[in-house]
């Protein structure tokens, strides 16, 4: 049986909110079977929880925040794409996140300090098997040239490709296999990125006021701004897969299926689960103790299971 998974110890680590500014303290805590990942406003007159599901995103413009109403108070928690891609890049189903402010620290605009975090404690097995999100058949969701679809797959894929039209952005698709593939190595290093111009502009609106050459790849022509340089030679779609795979985890089940994203967005990779879910006949939520489950190797978890014990 492919058991739930948690973290063995509490994590307490503080950083930088890209927009505020601000320092942020997270407190990353164990959690039982069932619970699934859950973000909690401890900086509100009474602690808000916000459960990381696809219904409760309230914005999706710049990153994929979160948001609910309680007692009578209004709560959100933006970036939380990266944390949650480390979760479903290490198999951790169940955690808590307690959080003093309205959104998650961006650190160096990757997941890599997260994933260093969560493995540093370890990763504790549960008794209860996961649960999957096995698609079916294809659902696609388009917005002029930029779409984002699905196809049934016997393994959990992501194929992400970017097109900005400039010299330094590699347009060639970037595939990662969460089964075969070492999500710590290739994946979670991956920064976010934007063009000066466009960081210029938000500086303007009073955001990204945390932001820096040391959290993003910056770009300004023909350059790239940041002293080091790039970390892979396709970074940016490497990032762009990494954003799809934390907001696929708001669907509550690892999917699945092969994730075909071109120019796709935080908007476009919500509109994408916003469709699976309205179509009963799209996918089918299957136990890894159900019969229909049957092997491990034909639900493409062999390679994750040998990576992650």
């Amino acid at each position: 049986m492919y058991e739930q998974k948690t973290i063995a110890d509490k994590i307490k680590c503080h950083g930088v909110g890209l927009h505020t500014g601000e320092t942020i303290e997270l407190e990353l805590l164990p959690a039982e079977t069932g619970t699934g990942i859950v973000f909690s406003r401890t900086d509100l007159p009474q602690i808000v929880d916000i459960p990381a599901l696809s219904h409760y995103v309230v914005d999706t413009n710049l990153a994929t925040t979160l948001g609910r109403q309680s007692h009578g108070i209004t709560a959100s928690i933006s970036t939380t794409e990266h944390l949650l891609a480390a979760l479903r890049g290490l198999g951790i189903d169940n955690l808590r996140v307690l959080v003093n402010g309205p959104e998650i620290p961006v650190f160096d605009g990757s997941a890599k300090h997260f994933t260093e975090l969560l493995l540093s404690v370890g990763i504790h097995s549960q008794n209860r098997p996961k649960e999957y999100i096995v698609v079916k058949k294809e659902i696609c969701v388009r917005d002029g040239e930029s779409y984002a679809r699905v196809l049934p797959d016997n393994r959990a894929h992501l194929t992400c490709s970017v097109d900005f039209e400039h010299p330094l952005i590699n347009p060639q698709p970037f595939s990662f296999d969460l089964a075969k593939g070492n999500f710590a190595r290739d994946l979670a290093p991956a920064r976010t990125f934007g063009f000066l111009k466009d960081v210029q502009k938000l500086a303007s609106m009073g955001l990204a006021k945390g932001g820096s050459l040391r959290n993003a790849i910056i770009i300004d022509g023909y350059r790239i701004l940041n002293p080091e340089g790039l970390r892979f030679s396709d970074e940016f779609a490497r990032h762009k897969t990494l954003d799809a795979l934390g907001d696929l985890a708001l669907l509550g089940h690892p999917v699945m299926g092969h994730v075909h994203m071109h120019r796709s967005g935080h908007t476009l990779n919500l509109k994408l689960m916003q469709a699976i879910l309205a179509d009963a006949s799209a996918y089918e939520i299957i136990s890894a103790a159900q019969p229909e489950a049957a092997t491990i190797e034909q639900l493409g978890l062999l390679g994750a299971i040998q990576s992650l014990a």
